[in-house]
């Protein structure tokens, strides 16, 4: 990476997640960072608004502690070339930058300024999207927007707020739920009064590095799910089951309480991810030709996808990420005489048809 491109966090999250609080203490607490908060109103009026910005008219407000505050009502492309060529004339001054979406806004579109624009490419790195997710409420919202389900589907880091509002099994429940939902995201329960701002920047969530951070748990449980590929339905008139929880594979037949585990069945979420792995290498030709197909027919559902590839006839890793339709790929680092080659990818999107990705990328194995 340039050393002089600017790092840029997305912020999400829904209504009363707890984003103000963040803001104000991004905005108001002596870090010592220059940063510059643009609030991403999409036209709307702004809830947060006489938090931020007093005078409707006015743009840009500059803060005690080095950080500059700007609210845009029309378009972040220009606001984001508009703020570099403001930069660069020494009229302002930031060396990085965090983009809050309104409550109700999908982070894609705004994720997908930083690929589409070279203008905008070229001065901006995209670091993290960063979803703050609230204890209390956060089931029903799933439940009820599919805003909140994708805000939770593109997140690099998943930051649960307001956890001291529920207890110890809820917390778990939910914990689960964003698991299934995005395994390659951090879950963090946080409390903004206290947390370390240093936390939310370089994450590196964007980045195409060999490194594919898949929670371990997701994982344990993902091979148990494939090895009972029908156990949803097998067991549907089986009242002996009921107390089961197949994923994890531990029955209780004598009324005793796991804990957290057992109510995860009711929540059907749109948004799943899944991942595929493979110990044989692809053809690279058969495996551009199924993804460009899948991106074309599949990509406004697919949010985030990642992965870390062994191709046939390349020595080195192959680094892929994307966000909707758009992908970049890479190489990284060659493969060491020591380490296992194998593929692993992570797909995030709303209803996909699993069983047909992964028979797809079955076929394109060498």
């Amino acid at each position: 990476m340039a050393t002089n491109m600017i790092p840029v966090t997305i912020l999400t999250g829904f209504l009363g997640s707890g984003k103000t609080t963040l803001l104000k203490r991004i905005l108001n607490e002596k870090h010592g960072m220059k940063i510059a908060v643009i609030e991403n109103e999409f036209g709307e009026e702004n809830i947060d608004n006489e938090i931020l910005v007093q005078e409707s008219n006015e743009q840009i407000i500059q803060m005690s502690n080095g950080c500059i505050c700007c609210t845009i009502r029309g378009d972040l492309a220009r606001a984001l070339v508009d703020l570099v060529a403001q930069k660069q004339a020494g009229k302002l001054d930031f060396d990085r930058v965090v983009i809050e979406t309104t409550g109700l806004a999908n982070p894609g579109p705004v994720a997908q300024t930083f690929f589409m624009d070279d203008s905008i490419a070229d001065e901006y790195l995209l670091d993290a999207i960063i979803t703050l997710v609230d204890a209390k409420h956060a089931n029903h919202q799933l439940d009820e927007h599919e805003v909140v389900q994708r805000q939770v589907g593109f997140a690099d880091r998943l930051f649960i707020t307001k956890s001291d509002l529920v207890d110890e099994a809820a917390l778990g429940d939910l914990r689960h739920r964003l698991l299934h939902m995005n395994p390659k995201a951090a879950i963090k329960v946080v409390n903004f009064g206290e947390a370390d701002i240093k936390e939310i920047f370089d994450l590196r969530g964007f980045n195409l590095n060999a490194k594919l951070e898949i929670d371990p748990d997701f994982l344990a449980e993902d091979e148990h799910d494939h090895a009972h590929h029908d156990h949803d339905h097998a067991h549907d008139h089986d009242h002996d089951h009921a107390n089961c929880d197949h994923e994890h594979g531990h029955c209780d037949h004598e009324g005793h309480d796991h804990g957290h585990h057992h109510h995860h069945a009711h929540h059907d979420d749109k948004i799943k991810s899944f991942v595929y792995r493979s110990d044989r290498p692809f053809d690279p030709n058969k495996l551009e030709d199924f993804l460009g197909g899948i991106l074309q027919i599949y990509g406004e559902r697919l949010l985030r996808y990642k992965g870390v590839l062994y191709m046939k006839g390349v020595d080195r890793k192959v680094v892929f990420q994307g966000v909707h339709q758009m992908m970049g790929s890479d190489l990284a680092a060659k493969w060491q005489p020591a380490e296992t080659r194998t593929n692993k990818m992570v797909f995030i999107g709303i209803e996909l048809p699993q069983d047909l990705i992964i028979d797809g990328l079955d076929a394109c194995l060498a």
